[in-house]
């Protein structure tokens, strides 16, 4: 049974669902999915906080995971050490022994696992994204990048057709598409609060051509140079985007509008970034829902 407690900290986590770019888990879809997708992003917020130093203070999720006083309710507290314990916290889904996960929501995510017959693959890839965060700073070229965001985002592309029974080797290679184009809209969009982490997502290849320096994103404003990078990194994600957009036309009914929707947020987060003329220095440039709404119609008809 859940304390009180464990299901308010839950909610808490779940509730930042409402500031993706995308719908998570809209109520158009079956109680099932809605339940299922829910408890994925449960999951992937959380070890994304983890990997932030995002966690609520109080150390609540360090009792969860049998970790001492004090473990993550102060900032510099060791990240890798709590990714472990939640990774072995993990696995306890996996292992068949009985033991039941100590994080609420990793307790939430059982049915969800066992629903589904989910493999432990994507979960941990996750986690590893994570750990990559802590030791990898900054990113040499595009390639590199990509290879990141086959860790920290591609996975949820694969549990979303694991979970709506979808997956196929060609509807999995468009989902790494529009995936990772995802996630580069993210990092677009956050390049100050990344930069205050002490991570740069933009490839150094990139920033050397457009004759960006770090200091250059330190500045309250966006100059003309990183303008012109953050459009061209731009055009890239776009162009993950179309190569994902076969995705939406090999499905049909309420799950063509979900995935048209998470294609449909990406393009209405890089036209918001387009319309802040690729100044996202002073905070991330968000669509609106209209916008969203817009775009995930444009989709439909495209690939109606």
């Amino acid at each position: 049974m859940v304390s009180a407690e464990a299901d308010a900290h839950a909610r808490a986590v779940l509730a930042k669902a409402t500031r993706e770019n995308f719908p998570v888990a809209p109520g158009f879809l079956p109680r099932e999915w809605r339940y299922d997708l829910m408890a994925v992003y449960g999951y992937a917020r959380l070890v994304d906080d983890i990997g932030d130093g995002d966690l609520a203070p109080g150390g609540l999720d360090a009792k969860y995971l049998g970790l001492g006083p004090g473990w993550g309710s102060e900032p510099g507290g060791d990240r890798l050490a709590m990714l472990d314990a939640f990774e072995s916290d993990l696995l306890r889904l996996f292992e068949g022994d009985g033991r039941a996960p100590g994080h609420p929501l990793l307790a939430a995510l059982a049915p969800t696992v066992r629903r589904r017959r989910l493999g432990p693959e994507p979960f941990l890839a996750l986690i590893e994204a994570n750990r990559q965060d802590q030791k990898v700073r900054r990113y040499a070229d595009h390639a590199e990048l990509l290879g990141y965001c086959e860790l920290s985002a591609n996975p949820v592309g694969h549990l979303v057709l694991a979970i709506t029974g979808t997956a196929t080797p060609q509807r999995i290679r468009y989902s790494d598409d529009v995936c990772t184009a995802l996630q580069i809209v993210e990092h677009l969009q956050d390049v100050a609060e990344d930069l205050g982490r002490d991570r740069i997502y933009l490839p150094a290849e990139s920033m050397a051509r457009f004759h960006v320096t770090e200091s250059d994103l330190a500045a309250p404003r966006a100059n003309a140079s990183v303008r012109a990078l953050l459009a061209h990194e731009a055009g890239r994600a776009r162009e993950l985007l179309s190569a994902g957009d076969p995705l939406v036309a090999s499905v049909r009914g309420r799950l063509k509008l979900l995935l048209a929707g998470f294609t449909g947020g990406g393009r209405a987060a890089l036209r918001a970034i387009s319309r802040a003329g690729y100044d996202v220095l002073p905070g991330p440039p968000r669509a609106t829902t209209r916008g969203l709404l817009r775009e995930v119609a444009a989709t439909l008809r495209r690939e109606g």
